[in-house]
């Protein structure tokens, strides 16, 4: 009885692959704090969200992809016997409504994009995966993954009175959600780095490619570049300062001819500069959001990014085999880790980055047991 239970739970971790499972929850914490906000309620709610909707689209495309499996994988869990279709299916379907009921309670901005995330996994593997547009699929739900984490976070910090209380559900309330935008040169970084691992993944079964290992070490290359550079932050305030004592001065009308100067005599002195207390201009330039420090992590991570799928990328340029492409398509599913983390850093949250940062190793061990591929 007890190895029973054992083995389908064994099968049930090979079909949802839980060892890819530590990829997940840095998407939202990456788009919190490309938003530029602390991860709150919401963003909790977005990771459950994400590895509700993630594990949906393990279990579907092993039930979609079951009569290839057979040929192929005949070891997996639906093609053996170990799970039936009807099973994988219905977990699938229910794992996504249980992912929308989550990004719900964050607000409808974020079941919007929760909604089309789980519209592009359900067309990425009954119909998208086997085309030209998968690797393009994949990549946009990746992205909207991290989008969702911004949204919900953002949402929950507009839920927040000014008395500093919070609403009881995971950030109901919503609110513009107009810093999430800051979130989108991150995803579209994190969306490059799955294509390039997806492209790559179509090959894993027979092998034979020389040219995709190559352009995703490219991708890979390039997306280590930007992550280790400055984030764009929020655009400065443009709106006049205004004078402590009431609204600014008007300014003259453009039509009236220039006053002549006054003479040497008539003129006053120069006014004192303005004490380090008074509002800067709103042409005067913003410090920096990162700090140094943040800059020179962000910058460790993307190389450490860079590494973990560089050297399988290239072994299987060179041996283009079926056994060493899945090795590099592993290696970058767990390369998705390090990029999160030094988009954290980069977006100036460094201890965000370190937490993310402590998930490789489990990462790492579990995949030794399960395969993420």
């Amino acid at each position: 009885m007890t190895r029973s239970r054992t083995g389908r739970a064994r099968a049930w971790a090979e079909l949802l692959r839980v060892s890819a499972l530590f990829s997940v929850p840095g998407d939202a914490l990456a788009g919190a704090a490309a938003a530029g906000v602390r991860p709150g309620r919401g963003t909790f709610c977005a990771i459950g969200a994400s590895l509700c909707l993630y594990e949906a689209g393990m279990a579907l495309n092993d039930w979609a992809d079951r009569a290839v499996d057979a040929a192929e994988r005949p070891h997996r869990p639906l093609p053996s016997g170990r799970i039936t279709p009807g099973a994988a299916l219905a977990a699938s379907a229910a794992l996504t409504a249980a992912g929308l009921a989550l990004a719900s309670r964050a607000g409808r901005p974020s079941l919007a994009v929760a909604t089309a995330l789980a519209t592009t996994v359900w067309a990425y593997d009954l119909g998208l995966k086997h085309t030209q547009a998968g690797p393009g699929a994949m990549a946009t739900a990746r992205a909207l993954d991290l989008l969702l984490g911004a949204t919900a976070s953002t949402g929950s910090t507009a839920s927040t009175g000014s008395t500093g209380s919070t609403a009881s559900t995971c950030g109901r309330g919503g609110g513009p959600h107009r810093r999430a935008v800051h979130a989108l040169p991150s995803a579209a970084l994190l969306g490059a780095h799955t294509y390039a691992v997806t492209a790559v993944s179509r090959h894993e079964t027979q092998g034979g490619s020389t040219r995709t290992p190559l352009a995703a070490l490219a991708v890979t290359l390039a997306v280590a570049g930007a992550a280790s550079g400055g984030a764009p932050g929020p655009r400065p305030d443009t709106t006049p300062v205004s004078s402590p004592s009431g609204p600014p001065a008007p300014r003259p009308h453009p039509t009236l001819p220039s006053r002549r100067p006054l003479p040497s005599s008539w003129r006053l002195p120069s006014r004192r500069p303005l004490p380090s207390s008074a509002p800067l201009p709103s042409s005067a330039p913003l410090p920096s959001r990162r700090p140094f420090a943040s800059r020179g992590l962000g910058s460790l991570l993307a190389l450490a990014y860079a590494r973990t799928p560089a050297t399988l990328l290239l072994h299987a340029a060179l041996n283009p085999s079926a056994a060493l492409t899945e090795r590099a398509v592993g290696g970058g599913i767990r390369a998705t880790i390090p990029l999160q983390a030094a988009l954290a850093a980069r977006a100036g949250a460094p201890g965000t980055a370190l937490a993310l940062l402590g998930l490789v190793p489990a990462a790492r061990a579990l995949a030794r047991k399960v395969s993420p591929t």
